[in-house]
């Protein structure tokens, strides 16, 4: 079933601190106070283009939804509780720190039909997290994540390698640190220098250099391989491009591609392809129509690479997430573990 997000912004409520990275205006690129009179607004602008069929959930994005008073989170909540008492909305999402995850907020939250919540984790170093100035330590993420599985509510996991202070190897520990948490889904996002954040100034000053692209497409290879291999579900690689995020000097530096997880894809596969091409002389690969664009790289970056060593064709009858490769059939799976070095 299709899921659908209304997009609810409200920018930096309730957020009790500004991380180094953040400059939350630019990155949701909303700036707005919303008032939970507004709402209904919202959700029927949203409800009239949407399609019947379909799960959706209201999502309140951009701030620290439980950090924001008891009485105000109500207010929000029970706006969007009329709609789910009609059957117009599935249930609600939010984002949210692990700081202000607790049972009475938890309580309140399962009343009113939260379904989701989405942890902006970032890391689970605690080096790497006090250098980000988040303003708490991995057992925090740990308890609160515990205690949202408890309430029988999806978790969600934020990852953003690439901090200061972290390492491939920090980042891959953290990776498996989330893994041992079972969410239900992450978002990876590697981290950008966005004009007027603190990170700008450690830039500035060189105490801090971002991920080059190169280095965060094969970092990002393995952590979907991580997640994926252990049916966690992956909903975003890389920052959504709006038009905020694109204007001129907003991104000072860092791994930003408007299709950063389509790179991905395509260098998971090249790896896969170089492996083979150490058994075999050329690969014939047959793809159904939605795994071609990966397969065949962005602006055809596989074929210009590998040149007449392989040769790709679109078939009908392989499913989606394998390839038929000299006659031999290979799963998605079979990609994944050797990414992660098991084949």
């Amino acid at each position: 079933m299709k899921h659908y997000n209304i997009p609810i912004f409200i920018t930096h409520y309730g957020c009790p601190n500004m991380c180094v990275f953040c400059n939350q205006n630019k990155i949701t690129g909303r700036e707005t106070d919303i008032d939970p009179k507004d709402i209904p607004n919202i959700i029927d602008e949203y409800l009239l283009t949407l399609p019947l069929e379909g799960k959706k959930e209201v999502a309140f994005f951009g701030g620290t939804f439980t950090a924001i008073s008891l009485e105000l989170q109500e207010k929000f909540l029970k706006e969007v509780k009329n709609y789910i008492d009609k059957g117009l909305v599935d249930g609600i999402r939010l984002s949210t720190r692990p700081d202000n995850i607790n049972r009475e907020i938890l309580e309140l939250l399962k009343f009113y039909g939260v379904i989701t919540i989405e942890l902006g984790v970032q890391s689970l170093d605690n080096k790497v997290l006090e250098l980000s100035e988040r303003g708490y330590k991995k057992e925090e993420v740990e308890r609160a994540s515990s205690l949202i599985k408890e309430y029988k509510i999806q978790l969600g996991i934020q990852l953003m390698p690439g901090l200061p202070g972290s390492s491939f190897e920090s980042d891959l520990n953290s990776a498996n640190a989330i893994v041992k948490l079972n969410p239900n889904m992450v978002r990876i996002y590697p981290t950008l220098v966005i004009s007027n954040t603190k990170l700008e100034l450690m830039y500035k000053r060189g105490e801090f250099k971002p991920l080059s692209i190169e280095d965060a497409v094969n970092l990002c290879a393995i952590l979907i391989a991580k997640f994926e291999i252990k049916k966690i579900d992956i909903i975003r690689v890389g920052l959504q491009p709006s038009d905020e995020i694109r204007e001129e000097g907003v991104i000072l530096d860092g791994p930003f591609h408007p299709a950063f997880r389509e790179l991905v894809e395509s260098h998971m596969n090249k790896l896969f392809f170089n492996y083979l091409l150490k058994q075999e002389n050329e690969l014939h690969v047959l793809t159904n129509k939605f795994d071609i664009s990966r397969v065949t790289g962005i602006k055809k970056s596989n074929k210009l690479y590998f040149k007449n060593k392989l040769k790709i064709e679109l078939s009908e009858g392989v499913e989606r997430g394998n390839m038929l490769i000299n006659n031999k059939k290979y799963s998605r799976e079979d990609i994944l573990r050797h990414i992660l070095g098991d084949i």
